[in-house]
């Protein structure tokens, strides 16, 4: 992974990650998520559904060797279908956005140029997938930084939310990491399949817990 890609993995990066909880705001407030142990299930089942869904649309957008802006809009019209709660497409469309606009002032070319004139802004695993081909990365890059965009979100929210010692959670995410490892071996399938034959497992309880939260009167993440 070459020094620029690095710069995808730093939290520091202005992308808008600080903002995403990736459903634990929710988790926690029915109890779902309350310690060590309930963080480390809910990052491994969210890994495995949706987290396989965003690796593998990163991946396969990393691929492209001729975007254009109607194989853009049919992968946006794929993703969109795996996501069947309107809070959850909003939020990804939102950090899609933010992270275009940080990543364009870094990178370009002409995939770069194809997602920034997306009519409603590309999801956020797209938009990843397109600074991943931009920055000389391979769909193998792609998949493991979407994993990884992933598994940051989770733990640092669960930091934050419920004061877990970040020793411990960083531990869980290690643990973790290690099941992802085994899932990238598909990531050449995911970039050569046609999109239609990605994969498109989700978790019912992810998408009713994103739009109760959309209706909180407060809370500190987005999603």
């Amino acid at each position: 992974m070459n020094s620029a890609l690095m710069m995808l993995i730093d939290g520091r990066f202005p992308a808008g990650g600080h903002t995403n909880s990736a459903g634990v705001e929710a988790a926690a407030r029915i109890g779902d998520v309350r310690d060590d142990a309930t963080l480390e299930r809910y990052l491994i089942g969210r890994l495995a559904t949706t987290g396989k869904v965003d690796a593998a649309f990163c991946a396969h957008v990393a691929a492209l060797t001729d975007p254009t802006d109607a194989l853009l809009a049919e992968i946006d019209a794929e993703y969109s279908a795996r996501v069947p709660s309107p809070k959850l497409r909003d939020a990804s469309r939102r950090f899609g956005r933010q992270m275009l606009r940080a990543g364009s002032t870094v990178w370009s070319g002409p995939i770069v140029d194809v997602v920034a004139r997306s009519p409603s802004g590309a999801h956020q695993p797209v938009v990843l997938g397109a600074f991943v081909a931009a920055a000389g990365g391979t769909p193998h890059d792609a998949a493991a930084l979407s994993f990884h965009h992933l598994a940051a979100a989770v733990t640092s929210a669960a930091i934050r939310l419920l004061g877990l010692d970040p020793m411990t959670v960083a531990a869980a995410q290690a643990r973790v990491g290690r099941e992802v490892d085994q899932w990238m071996v598909d990531a050449d399938s995911w970039a050569t399949a046609p999109v239609a034959e990605l994969p498109a497992c989700g978790g019912s309880l992810t998408e009713i817990l994103a739009e109760d939260h959309g209706r909180w009167d407060a809370r500190l993440f987005v999603a």
